[in-house]
Order: C-alpha cells, then sequence, then structure tokens
C-alpha cells in the first residue's frame, strides 16, 4: 500500500491492518451496533413521545425507527450510498461531495459502504441518523446520543470534583508561582486534557467509558505512554504569543480548542481553558464544537451548555465555583462557543481553506489550534495509512492556519510522526498499540509564516 493511500472501509473480511480492532467491538461491528443502540433508545423513549405530543410523537418514533433500521439494513449488505433529502443546509455539501466520487469510480454501485474510503462512511452514518431524525418532527430536535453524554458526566463526577479543586488551589497561589511551576502546572493540566480523551463513547458504542479515578494520580505512571510529546513547543507558542500581545491586549493570545467528547473530557478541556485564562497564558479561549450530534458523545452547542450549568449545579464548593467561573467566562466574551457545518462534514482538513474558506479564516486568527481526538487526527491526517515516521508537516499536506496540536488517544490505524523503528517496537510488543486508547500523543505543528 502506497504511503498516502486512503484507507478503505469495512469488508466482511476486514483485516486489523486497515481499520483496526478496538477494546470493546470491532470496527466491522461498531456502527451496526450503535445503530441498534440508537434505535434502542427512540423505541425506550415512546413514552415520552406520546405524553409531549400524543399520537403524533409514536408516529414519529416508528418512522425514525424504519429509517434507522433501512440505514442499518444498506451498511449490513453494501448498498451504494445514497443522496441526502433532509433538504438541510449542509446536504447540498454532502451530495456533492457523494458525486464526485461517484464521477472518481464511473458508476454509483461503485461508491458503496464496503467499497467506499472508512472516514467517508463512518461520518456519512451519523449523518443519515441525524437524517432519519430531522425527517421524524415532532422528534426532530431529540439527541439520540444524549442519554450516554450525560451518563458519563455524572458517573465522573468525583473525578472532575478533584480536578476543580486542583484548579483552584493552583488559582489561588498563581502570583507566587515560578515560571518552572506554572510550567509544571500548565504540563499536568495538558495531559489531563490529553487523557480525558480516552472517554470516548463512539470507540465503545455507547457503553459506560466514563472516568471513575482521580486523572491527576496516574500521570506518572500514563506518562511512558505519550508517543509523541510537543509540550514544550506548545508552552512556547504561548509565551511567544504573550511577548507578543499588543499593548491593548491585557494578556496573550488567542486559543482555539476544536472540541472531542462531551463528558468528563469536555470538563477537563473547560479546566485548561480556564487554567490558560487565569496564568495570562491566553487573552481569549474558542471552543469549537458540532453543529449536529456526531460520533455518539462528540460536543455540541447544548451538551456544552448543559455541562456548565451542571457544574455551577452541584453541591461542591471548588466545583460551582468554577463553573460559575465558567459561565462568566462566556458572558464577557473571554470564551466562546463556535459550530460550523465543516467539522460535520466527511473533507479531510486539508480541503478546508477551498471547501470552508470563512473556518480556515477564523483559525488563521488564532495563536495556537488545539485539535482534541482520534477523529480530528483522522481528518488532519487524510486517515492515510502512512509510514509512522513521516512528518507530521507532510500528512497536514498544506493545512497550516495557525500553530497547531493534535491531543489525542490512539483508537484507529494512523499515526505519524515517530521515530525510526518506534512503530516496529510497538507492534512487536503490542499489536493492537494504534486502536485500544493505551498510547497517545501531543504532537505539534507550525506554519513558517506564524513562527
Amino acid at each position: 500500500m502506497a504511503a498516502d493511500q486512503i484507507v478503505h472501509g469495512v469488508p466482511p473480511s476486514l483485516s486489523a491492518k486497515v481499520s483496526g480492532s478496538f477494546a470493546y467491538l470491532t470496527v466491522r461491528d461498531r456502527l451496526p451496533t450503535i445503530l441498534t443502540r440508537a434505535i434502542d433508545t427512540i423505541h425506550r423513549n415512546k413514552n415520552t413521545f406520546l405524553e409531549q405530543y400524543g399520537e403524533e410523537g409514536i408516529e414519529a418514533e416508528k418512522h425514525a425507527i424504519s429509517q434507522l433500521s433501512k440505514l442499518r439494513n444498506e451498511l449490513q449488505t453494501d448498498k451504494p450510498i445514497l443522496a441526502l433529502t433532509d433538504g438541510r443546509q449542509d446536504a447540498e455539501s454532502w451530495n456533492h461531495y457523494l458525486q464526485r466520487h461517484v464521477t472518481l469510480h464511473g458508476d454509483e454501485g461503485s461508491v458503496s459502504w464496503f467499497k467506499s474510503p472508512w472516514l467517508y462512511v463512518e461520518c456519512y452514518m451519523y449523518r443519515r441518523i441525524q437524517e432519519a431524525v430531522w425527517l421524524s418532527p415532532p422528534i426532530s430536535d431529540y439527541d439520540v446520543f444524549n442519554e450516554g453524554k450525560t451518563q458519563s458526566f455524572f458517573q465522573s463526577q468525583s473525578a472532575v470534583m478533584t480536578l476543580c479543586t486542583y484548579l483552584e488551589d493552583i488559582k489561588k497561589k498563581l502570583k507566587d508561582l515560578s515560571q518552572n511551576q506554572l510550567l509544571e502546572h500548565f504540563n499536568k493540566l495538558l495531559q489531563v486534557s490529553l487523557w480525558g480523551n480516552k472517554c470516548d463513547l463512539s470507540v465503545s458504542a455507547g457503553q459506560d467509558n466514563s472516568q471513575i479515578t482521580s486523572p491527576l494520580d496516574s500521570l506518572d505512571s500514563l506518562q511512558p505512554f505519550i508517543l509523541v510529546d510537543d509540550s514544550n513547543m506548545i508552552w512556547s507558542t504561548l509565551i511567544s504569543a504573550q511577548k507578543l500581545a499588543l499593548p491593548e491586549k491585557t494578556t496573550a493570545g488567542r486559543v482555539d480548542i476544536i472540541l472531542d467528547n462531551a463528558g468528563f473530557e469536555l470538563v477537563t478541556d473547560l479546566v485548561f481553558a480556564d487554567f490558560l485564562v487565569s496564568a495570562g497564558l491566553a487573552r481569549e479561549v474558542h471552543f469549537h464544537g458540532k453543529s449536529l450530534s456526531w460520533f455518539v458523545s462528540d460536543v455540541t452547542v447544548k451538551d456544552f451548555s448543559w455541562t456548565i450549568r451542571q457544574t455551577m449545579a452541584v453541591n461542591h464548593r471548588w466545583m460551582s465555583k468554577s463553573g460559575a467561573q465558567w459561565q462568566n467566562y462566556l458572558k464577557k466574551g473571554t470564551w466562546s462557543y463556535h459550530d460550523h457545518p465543516f467539522w460535520t462534514q466527511p473533507h479531510e482538513f486539508c480541503d478546508m481553506a477551498a471547501d470552508a474558506p470563512d473556518l480556515y479564516a477564523t483559525l488563521e486568527g488564532s495563536d495556537l489550534v488545539l485539535f482534541k481526538g482520534d477523529l480530528n487526527y483522522r481528518k488532519l491526517t487524510g486517515d492515510r495509512e502512512w509510514d509512522h515516521t513521516v512528518g507530521f508537516d507532510t500528512a497536514l499536506r498544506g493545512f497550516g492556519p495557525a500553530p497547531l496540536c493534535s491531543l489525542r488517544t490512539l483508537k484507529a490505524n494512523v499515526q505519524v510522526g515517530l521515530q525510526p523503528g518506534q512503530g516496529e517496537t510497538l507492534s512487536s510488543q503490542d499489536p493492537d498499540w494504534m486502536t485500544t486508547g493505551k498510547y497517545a500523543i501531543i504532537q505539534f505543528y507550525s506554519p513558517k509564516s506564524k513562527q
């Protein structure tokens, strides 16, 4: 296979080399299982729909289940990928993308579930789930994955309390910290945000994957599993932006965080962002989430707002104080939440400048862009089976609106920027090293114009 060849779909004989096996479910089984869980969730809420909407709610439940069952059959029997019919804002872009593939391969039958790029069909499935709900009024706004996301938050509450307590302790003594001490806390909270990415419900097909223990206690033991650690480059970028800040700015530059999972991981991102602002390492933080329910546990605006409200409401002094502070950041404009249709489309990020120039221009205004999670890494690198020693800059294929970093626990078969022999050693010691979430990276790149 060529170094930059696209990793393709999910044939019945799927090999671990192509898309890997996961701690909970193989890739081949994962998508039908996610669809089955979505169907079950809608059915279990039948009485709720009846109470809210009467018989219309029951008919909507039946229609949504019918649409999702049809989708599951298409997936399992290698049917052609179909155009979207819901008329939503992004449907035209999705259908244009499909047509490009049809034109490339010559006929519609060649663009099917088993024959198309894995990244494309996986994204397409989640978009079709959303279509099934949207075409089933009056339950069109129902989030089939909401239960898992809220459960993840509540089951991780003890860990969240510990994290918020640690944050408040730092903030009390910020003025007395040396730069080395500040760097130590920075590295700890960066790593907490990194390992928070283990809590990914799309990998476990919606099964519980919450954070029970203190995330701070395990950092030393997890250090050997960080395969690429460019933490110092992130620190240097933030310090450089701080020194270059204009006189009218009270602190340094702008940090953008491209979010991944709701639940515990989102809290780790909020805590890290709070630390950056409080320590004067960032003037403002822009959070970027999804405009629709995506990959089971990805953050939407409802998840973002709900998490902050719940944090404020908890009967724990430092956790509730953190929530109140986060709400205040949003009110003052220090923090802001954004979404864009591009994040929920199948495009690789190297296409962003052409297909979403407004979003690319927005990111160009950032001093540092943090991409959380596995899906973002797959889109950064095009989900290609690169040689492990290929440089991160090469795999990005021209994408570089600003200095950027990937914080990711490995759950898919793509990884670049390793040292010679590192991948081979890992493969001999642990054949599934790229897919279990056991290993992680903090991988940085800066375009020359931003250095």
